[in-house]
């Protein structure tokens, strides 16, 4: 049974509980994921990160802050863009993109390959699920968006086929 969020329970949280939780908070931003559970010893264990689509007011900062935000924010706008291209296929759950069956081996598809309708063009693992990811259409890829080994959401495009 998880633990329930309340004054008590977290006075019985041990010095390992709250390093586990700042370690998933961690990876939480370095994965750019929303959310982690766990279930370990007992202890049911969700982090979240709760992101808001409303308008906030930004903060002034350091220009050298400042030029990596704009820059942050163009790339989360052109990928945006890419995933309303009617050549986009966008990744069906949250996991990790792979681009070949295994490490070493030939990738399933580099730009320029011509691929058909079911044609696997990478892997998304998903709870050490391997989950090919096929085709929905006949065309050449135009670009791959994501990096061999890179986490995804549900809903990231991950290659343009024209």
């Amino acid at each position: 049974m998880a633990r329930q969020p309340d004054d008590k329970a977290a006075a019985k949280f041990s010095s390992e509980d709250s390093a586990l939780i700042r370690e998933l908070a961690l990876l939480l931003d370095e994965t750019s994921l929303t959310e982690i559970e766990i279930e370990r010893a007992g202890l049911r264990l969700r982090v979240a990160r709760n992101i808001s689509v409303a308008a906030t007011m930004p903060l002034p900062v350091a220009a050298a802050p400042a030029a990596m935000t704009a820059a942050a924010s163009a790339t989360a706008t052109a990928a945006s863009d890419l995933s309303k291209h009617p050549g986009a296929v966008t990744s069906p759950m949250v996991g990790t993109a792979y681009w070949a069956p295994e490490p070493g081996a030939k990738p399933f598809i580099e730009v320029g390959t011509k691929v058909s309708v079911g044609q696997t063009l990478l892997i998304i693992e998903a709870m050490k699920t391997m989950n090919q990811i096929p085709s929905p259409r006949a065309g050449t890829v135009t670009q791959i968006l994501v990096e061999d080994g890179q986490p995804v959401e549900y809903g990231e495009p991950l290659v343009i086929i024209e």
